[in-house]
């Protein structure tokens, strides 16, 4: 697995496994979003839909929805993930919150998880997600953590469940009017 560089804070985290072969070398750093992110952040999140829901997105409002993020930190963040030597990014992924007044605490949400092809069962995720933990942990505000997943997703849960993501007994529906 790759290594793991600063999150939030300053203070260096690092993640290995050496069982990996295929990325002995490969360190990931992991940070928030900036504006200089948005092309890559639009262009993951439309590949996502088009990957995992077979939708195409309209890039204005999926542009105007990532900034609207940025400008609102309210909204949520998003995380980048990038290969230390090249400083390319090669994954994300998006927070959002939502209040619990059964708990008196916010879950954050893990929202347009976005894996570059080329990087995917290389760590990138494993490393996203142990950054979110540990943030999450680290705020008394925080009551927990929480994602969906696609049905058919069968890999993306495999992965939720080996990091400990348990299934919440939930069903979600939505009407959209977008």
């Amino acid at each position: 697995m790759a290594d793991r560089v600063a999150l939030f804070r300053n203070d260096p985290m690092t993640h290995s496994n050496e069982s990996r072969s295929d990325a002995p070398n490969l360190k990931i750093r992991i940070r928030q979003a900036i504006f200089n992110d948005v092309p890559t952040v639009v262009e993951f999140n439309a590949a996502l839909a088009l990957e995992t829901e077979g939708k195409q997105l309209e890039p204005s409002r999926l542009q105007q929805g990532v900034k609207a993020v940025l400008d609102n930190p309210e909204h949520g963040f998003y995380l980048i993930a990038e290969d230390v030597h090249s400083r390319k990014t090669i994954g994300q992924l998006l927070i959002t919150y939502e209040w619990s007044d059964w708990r008196n605490g916010v879950f954050w949400w893990i929202q347009s998880v976005y894996v570059h092809e080329e990087w995917r069962r290389r760590g990138v995720f494993r490393n996203l997600y142990q950054s979110v933990m540990e943030e999450a942990r680290n705020k008394k505000t925080v009551a927990g953590v929480r994602l969906y997943v696609e049905k058919e997703n069968r890999l993306a849960q495999q992965v939720y469940q080996e990091l400990g993501l348990l299934l919440a007994g939930y069903h979600v529906y939505e009407l959209d009017f977008v």
